[in-house]
């Protein structure tokens, strides 16, 4: 799954990516830059 990287300033392939479940109800994504190994986030299944 691709997300923003912030630090890296561009979309990469996220690492890891973990199914969540934002405070109000909405899915979202989690895991880290394979490039540089920051976390990630993406609202949206």
């Amino acid at each position: 799954m691709e997300a923003y990287c912030v630090k890296c300033k561009a979309k990469k392939e996220m690492a890891n990516p973990t199914a969540i479940t934002m405070k109000n109800g909405k899915p979202a994504t989690t895991g880290t830059c394979v490039t540089c190994g920051t976390k990630m986030f993406k609202i949206g299944k």
